[in-house]
């Protein structure tokens, strides 16, 4: 009989640590779950971000753009055809 209650007693201890095992991994799932829909919110605006600065780079790139600074900050222009001088070797 008092085998009997030994494995019983034993039986029921490690369903116990079992169970908290079970209900400490699930704590762990969810907050490395929480964690990854953190970091993917995150890289989806840096995504978008990313996408908004391409954009601002071409639209600060466009030959035009690069023409009106030219002509407004530098005071450049085209020269004139009396101006150019064509220099040969």
């Amino acid at each position: 009989m008092k085998l009997r209650h030994l494995l019983v007693a034993v039986l029921l201890a490690a369903n116990v640590i079992t169970a908290i095992g079970v209900v400490h991994a699930r704590h762990d799932y969810r907050q490395l779950y929480i964690d990854l829909t953190r970091l993917e919110r995150a890289r989806d605006e840096l995504n978008i971000d990313f996408g908004r600065l391409q954009l601002e780079q071409a639209t600060w790139a466009m030959s035009n753009r690069v023409d009106q600074v030219a002509r407004e900050r530098l005071g450049m222009r085209f020269p004139e055809t009396a101006e150019i001088v064509v220099v040969r070797p």
